[in-house]
């Protein structure tokens, strides 16, 4: 089992998507093992998205991932990255596949809805970011009824 990371990001959560993005997600067949909203501090931002510091578009996605609460969870099954990015859809929603989930509500590329790792060693570290391991359930865990 591989695990991943998930943002819906503020536009998501502002438009009330959480419930759909989620759907997507379980329908992909990947089990969400964490998740809660947070509203990211300028200082927890800009330490996620150091690895883009040196971007143009540094600091404008730093603002606009303070403007708003954000729903971070992590996710897992096979291929997750994998399995998440294909049903993200392109950055750029104008050239995302039908059906995915930048295509169906993602606002423009800045405003994208979603972000996920690009790697199982970027997850590792996206995670970290978010969750310690009490708080992440196990998938292989029995759940008893």
């Amino acid at each position: 089992m591989e695990k991943t990371f998930s943002i819906i990001k503020p536009d998501g959560v502002r438009r009330n998507l959480i419930g759909q993005v989620l759907a997507k997600i379980e329908q992909a067949g990947l089990r969400i093992t964490a998740t809660k909203l947070v509203h990211m501090t300028k200082e927890q931002a800009e330490k996620f998205y150091e690895i883009h510091a040196k971007r143009p578009f540094y600091q404008e996605l730093c603002e606009y991932m303070i403007s708003g609460p954000v729903l971070v969870s992590v996710l897992e099954g096979p291929n997750a990255v994998a399995v998440y990015r294909d049903i993200m859809g392109a950055t750029n929603p104008a050239q995302a596949e039908k059906g995915t989930i930048r295509a169906e509500f993602a606002l423009s590329i800045g405003e994208n809805t979603v972000h996920g790792s690009d790697s199982s060693e970027n997850a590792k570290i996206e995670i970290s970011h978010f969750f310690s391991e009490i708080e992440m359930v196990n998938s292989l865990t029995k759940i008893s009824h």
